[in-house]
């Protein structure tokens, strides 16, 4: 059964710093590219930051650059989100994907952003 679990989530105030993690069970962590993603009230869901499989490369959305870190573990097949200097407008829902021979989503975690 393949499961993608987030934790890391919650309240913190503008400038504050979070750590999403996402533990991968099921598959083939190895072989897939590792990505969060996140959805605003009313917004669509979006790529924040993708850790690729081949070249080990990372790729940022231009809000977050600077900010944000993506990294992963293949021992532990867990993947973070280091989040520091945070703005109101991190604030939402966030989601962790898998992406290689099949697309998996976790469920969620909600970040909030606010003083």
């Amino acid at each position: 059964q393949v499961q993608l679990v987030e934790s890391g989530g919650g309240l913190v105030q503008p400038g504050g710093s979070l750590r999403l993690s996402c533990a991968a069970s099921g598959f083939a962590f190895s072989m897939y590219a590792m990505s969060w993603y996140r959805q605003a009230p009313g917004n669509e869901r979006k790529a924040v930051a993708t850790y690729t499989r081949t070249g080990r490369n990372t790729n940022y959305a231009d809000s977050v650059k600077g900010r944000f870190t993506i990294s992963r573990d293949d021992a532990k097949n867990t993947v973070y989100l280091q989040m520091n200097s945070l703005k109101t407008e991190d604030t939402a829902v966030y989601y962790c994907n898998a992406r290689g021979p099949t697309n998996y989503w976790g469920q969620g975690i909600q970040v909030t952003v606010s003083s």
